[in-house]
């Protein structure tokens, strides 16, 4: 069977490995944009669906190539879902990840305990070319509550602040292969596998 060719609409090399592990199951060679020269456009939408979309669109029109693109963030209940589109530039700068954390550790001083609880939200997108009509839309949803302090190693982003009740431990304290299987990018890529396998 030959293979498809798709762009990731990322320069995460960490999210393109991930990802194309699930997709080589569908015949599908995952490239990451950043290895065509492409830099991420303007995310100027108001959902993770919005973002994703724009960003697999922009992939797919500069190197007219399929397109898969994830949109990813951080929900705080006490916060009215913020940080949510902001979470990589939540404290004013792109990935400024110990900054955001602080912010958000600093937002969260007075919310009692039991109003701390938090999701971490994951949409990815793909598409057969720029235009696409219908594209396949997943998303995936991972709960868990807002710690006080850091806890773990492991991880990057919010993950040392996300507590996970079902393993009784922050995300940074799991073992990476463990996160895997039950982050929401792993939620949001089980429902894209199942879509492509209608």
């Amino acid at each position: 069977m030959e293979r498809i060719k798709v762009v990731l609409a990322t320069g995460n090399q960490g999210k393109a490995k991930e990802m194309s592990d699930v997709l080589a199951q569908f015949g599908f060679d995952v490239v990451a944009q950043s290895e065509f020269g492409i830099e991420s456009p303007e995310e100027t939408g108001l959902t993770f669906i919005e973002n994703a979309l724009l960003k697999a669109r922009y992939a797919s029109k500069m190197t007219g190539l399929p397109a898969i693109a994830d949109d990813s963030g951080l929900a705080v209940d006490a916060l009215g879902g913020a940080p949510g589109l902001y979470s990589a530039r939540y404290a004013g700068e792109e990935g400024k990840d110990e900054a955001n954390r602080q912010k958000l550790l600093a937002e969260m001083q007075n919310i009692a305990d039991e109003k701390r609880g938090a999701k971490f939200v994951s949409c990815i997108v793909f598409l057969q070319h720029e235009t696409d009509p219908t594209p396949k839309i997943a998303l995936g949803e991972c709960f868990g509550e807002i710690l006080r302090e850091e806890r773990g190693q492991n991880g990057f982003g919010y993950d040392s602040l996300f507590f996970y009740p079902p393993k009784n431990c922050s995300f940074a304290e799991l073992e990476t292969s463990e996160k895997k299987k039950i982050s929401h990018r792993a939620m949001a890529l089980e429902v894209l596998k199942q879509q492509l396998l209608k």
